[in-house]
């Protein structure tokens, strides 16, 4: 797995360049002692491998900029693609406190040659807009406790027109009949660009009443032929109807019609192991096979902050089963 001794390790993202893998992913010092305060002093490391086992970690890739600016207090989660003209683009998520001291968070994106020199474009170049996305309000009306608008998963679209922002958003019109209600906004949000450099906001691709707070760290992938749609939602960002039927929240998996949906909600359900939190799928360069890798949560209450070895995937009915890697993934006949 990928431990630092000296760090935590949460969040992450993967590249496959043909040689090596990178993984991208964020980190704060174990010094702080309380983990729940690396949120706010997350930067963005890399390291790079030819197994996804064994990693070597190389020179960071952003930290956040100087005051007053959109990720003037921390870099959080985002996606690399690459370019028809061969540079790399990273869109990441930049936190800022405003006035009232509530997080608010938006878009950006920094541009590479090589994956380890990043280089960042002035920014946000997202938003939440207050009429699609809800913006964070103080209370009375305040809904949630902060500006949700992050985790940008980028995506070629399938049939050559540009490119497609998949966001962690939360809908600024939805389910309003009480105070518990109004937890149940989150959506996929959505936006297009026909360069990568400039966005537009659309409709989100899902609507609010599905069941969720948030949907964190979005990922589409194809995985052994059947289209899915990958979010973690941790059940205390859960509707109080959902926790009183014991979800116990992590990663879920959905299916999906294509990478723009329509996406079956409804019938999500959790990985196995609930210790673990936003998963990933990468595909085997030399076997060609799904892998799935997480980070480490809690386990007995306590922040563990590693990532997992891959894990071998295989469907069994509309459920992935999961299995470390070396070993044979059992289905049930």
């Amino acid at each position: 797995m990928f431990r630092l001794p000296e760090a935590w390790v949460w969040d992450f993202w993967l590249v496959d360049d043909g040689e090596q893998y990178h993984l991208f992913f964020l980190y704060a010092s174990r010094a702080l002692r309380d983990p729940h305060a690396r949120h706010y002093r997350a930067s963005i490391g890399h390291a790079v491998s030819s197994d996804l086992v064994h990693w070597d970690r190389v020179v960071d890739a952003l930290v956040r900029s100087d005051a007053p600016a959109f990720d003037d207090l921390a870099t959080w989660t985002g996606s690399v693609v690459r370019h028809p003209d061969g540079r790399w683009f990273m869109f990441y998520t930049g936190a800022t406190l405003n006035a009232f001291g509530a997080n608010v968070q938006s878009i950006g994106y920094a541009v590479s040659s090589d994956l380890y020199e990043w280089d960042k474009a002035p920014g946000p170049v997202l938003s939440a807009d207050g009429e699609i996305y809800e913006k964070w309000a103080p209370a009375p009306e305040a809904n949630w406790h902060d500006e949700a608008f992050r985790d940008p998963w980028v995506l070629a679209d399938p049939d050559g027109d540009g490119w497609h922002m998949l966001i962690t958003a939360r809908s600024a019109v939805g389910p309003a009949h009480d105070p518990s209600d109004r937890v149940d906004r989150g959506v996929v949000g959505h936006a297009w660009s026909a360069d990568l450099e400039n966005w537009e906001l659309r409709e989100p691709l899902s609507s609010p009443g599905a069941g969720f707070g948030q949907l964190e760290v979005f990922q589409t992938h194809v995985v052994n032929g059947k289209q899915v749609l990958l979010f973690n939602c941790a059940v205390g960002d859960m509707p109080e109807a959902a926790r009183a039927a014991g979800i116990s929240g992590g990663v879920w998996i959905a299916s999906a019609d294509s990478v723009l949906g329509p996406y079956d909600l409804a019938g999500a359900h959790e990985i196995d192991d609930p210790t673990l939190y936003v998963g990933k799928f990468i595909d085997d360069r030399e076997t060609g096979e799904t892998k799935f890798m997480a980070f480490r949560n809690e386990t007995g209450g306590q922040f563990i902050g590693e990532i997992t070895d891959p894990y071998a995937v295989a469907w069994d009915g509309d459920r992935l089963v999961f299995a470390p890697s070396h070993s044979k993934v059992d289905v049930p006949a």
